[in-house]
């Protein structure tokens, strides 16, 4: 029985880790451009939560490892999402995604009710 625990709570482990994802392009970025304001619309909005979020919430927002975001817009603000998105929740660790992308992600997905 020990050994089902463990193997659950390895597996759980590894996929709560591929959440947060990382971006390799990020890396090769002088730090100065990663600190620009851009211009992000809906579309970028979506393309950055398939990268970093979709792994836990799924690319239509239903949930698996994570919540059903569907219709997260009639539960939170776009504050208190990006609160989430900075601070983490429950598994979901924090600053997956950050600055004028974090603003842009829950802004849209405020939009969601």
């Amino acid at each position: 029985m020990k050994k089902k625990w463990l193997a659950l709570l390895m597996g759980t482990s590894l996929a709560l880790a591929a959440c947060g994802g990382n971006d390799d392009n990020a890396d090769n970025e002088p730090a100065s451009d990663q600190n620009e304001t851009t211009t992000v619309d809906a579309g970028d909005a979506a393309k950055i939560y398939e990268n970093k979020c979709s792994s836990c919430h799924a690319v239509n927002l239903e949930g698996g490892v994570g919540p059903n975001l569907t219709k997260v817009g009639s539960r939170l603000s776009k504050e208190e999402i990006e609160q989430v998105i900075a601070k983490g929740q429950g598994a979901m660790p924090k600053g997956i995604i950050q600055g004028t992308e974090a603003s842009k992600v829950a802004e849209w997905l405020a939009e969601h009710k």
